[in-house]
């Protein structure tokens, strides 16, 4: 069998050919990977690690006598930070504390004062029907002449007398029934106000000590030691690194596909491609960052040169990956966002029911205030004699309080 030796051009053809079908089967392979996954992208590497800056400012003036945290360190919620002087703020909780307890006995004798005049009224109404029964014997025996009309007399004025104490003594009572009627020593007015008081020094005395708001690390410290400090100072910042997000800046074009949950794959320069971040889309910027920028702009005057916008892009990460890999604010990123499930709104209205952020440090001062009143009450409420007035005792009183003076009795013959 004969067979032909291979020419130049025909092996110029051959790899020609090989170039041709591979650069086309790559071509394909490409087209297909753009269209089932390159097209789903947008990435950046404009994006950077953002987070809480929470300031610790005081509530109340005073010197600092004590900084319990520096730069870099790590505190944790409710750790004290800082110190004041706390001894004006200890005078006044001690004049508070026995300006309650001097209240508290008051109003307990009110109330025994109450019980008092109400057995006075008892004693008037009883001596008023005694006068009573003996003015009506002798006008009995007066028309007989063994009664003469100077003891008639005096047996009238007696009873007018009587009657007169009667409603003095009722009228006594009913201003000092009016005092302490509906009320006990715990929530009388004037004890309430007392302990409102107490509430208020104790809460200034505790806010002598600042606590940390958040746990996080502590950054740009301005407080010093001596330092007068008045409410709302910066003191120092507490940054809480486990809670950053990552602020992407992706170009308008790329905003068109992205919605809000969507998958975002991550990179940090800090560690590399070796560790990998997985977060979701939380939000879009409500304008561009030369919108917002402190001199924005002025593109009605002057020569003007397009510009390719950059809005900031919220995209948050997993607590579990930041745990074992932490970021710092201001760390560069590159986010890759993956644009495949386009439903809903691009810009959905989101509305909060409950707070985005929120610390419970401040609240034992309160709990600690209430416990404190109730303690002062308590050990100057000894007895029962300063109860209310009980159901029975309260009905006679209003019995003593419904009799009406009698009229005066005329002597006969004027």
């Amino acid at each position: 069998m004969d067979t032909k030796p291979a020419t130049p051009s025909s092996t110029r053809r051959r790899w020609l050919a090989l170039v041709v079908g591979g650069v086309s089967a790559v071509a394909v392979a490409y087209g297909a990977y753009w269209a089932h996954t390159l097209r789903y992208r947008q990435s950046t590497d404009d994006a950077y690690v953002n987070g809480n800056v929470v300031q610790l400012t005081p509530q109340v003036s005073g010197t600092v006598v004590a900084i319990d945290a520096d730069d870099t360190q790590f505190v944790r919620a409710g750790q004290a930070l800082v110190r004041l002087d706390a001894a004006d703020a200890k005078v006044a909780l001690d004049q508070a504390e026995a300006q309650l307890a001097r209240t508290v006995r008051e109003v307990r004798n009110l109330f025994a004062t109450s019980a008092q005049l109400e057995a006075a009224v008892a004693i008037r109404a009883s001596d008023l029907a005694t006068a009573e029964q003996d003015l009506a014997r002798r006008e009995r025996l007066a028309g007989s002449g063994a009664v003469s009309g100077e003891e008639l007399q005096h047996a009238r004025d007696s009873a007018n007398a009587a009657r007169a104490a009667l409603l003095a003594a009722r009228q006594q009572f009913a201003a000092n029934r009016a005092r302490v009627a509906g009320t006990t020593v715990e929530n009388h007015p004037d004890v309430a106000a007392a302990a409102a008081s107490v509430r208020s020094a104790y809460l200034a005395y505790a806010r002598t000590e600042l606590p940390a708001p958040v746990s996080g690390f502590v950054a740009r410290r301005s407080v010093q030691l001596g330092q007068r400090i008045a409410p709302g100072n910066t003191l120092l910042d507490v940054v809480p690194l486990g809670e950053v997000w990552v602020d992407a800046n992706f170009k308008e074009p790329q905003l068109a596909a992205m919605r809000v949950d969507q998958p975002v794959v991550l990179t940090a320069d800090l560690y590399g491609k070796s560790v990998t971040y997985h977060g979701r889309v939380a939000g879009f910027g409500a304008g561009t960052g030369s919108a917002f920028a402190l001199l924005p702009a002025q593109n009605a005057t002057g020569n003007w040169i397009k510009i390719v916008q950059r809005v900031p892009v919220r995209i948050a990460l997993d607590p579990g990956e930041l745990q074992r890999n932490p970021l710092q604010v201001g760390l560069s990123m590159r986010a890759e966002v993956d644009t495949h499930d386009r439903s809903g709104p691009r810009l959905p209205q989101l509305a909060r029911t409950q707070p985005g952020y929120a610390t419970d440090v401040f609240q034992s001062s309160g709990a600690a205030a209430d416990v404190r009143v109730r303690e002062i009450i308590s050990a100057n409420n000894v007895d029962d004699a300063q109860r209310p007035l009980t159901a029975t005792r309260a009905t006679n009183a209003a019995s003593l309080l419904a009799l009406a003076p009698a009229a005066p009795t005329r002597p006969r013959g004027h």
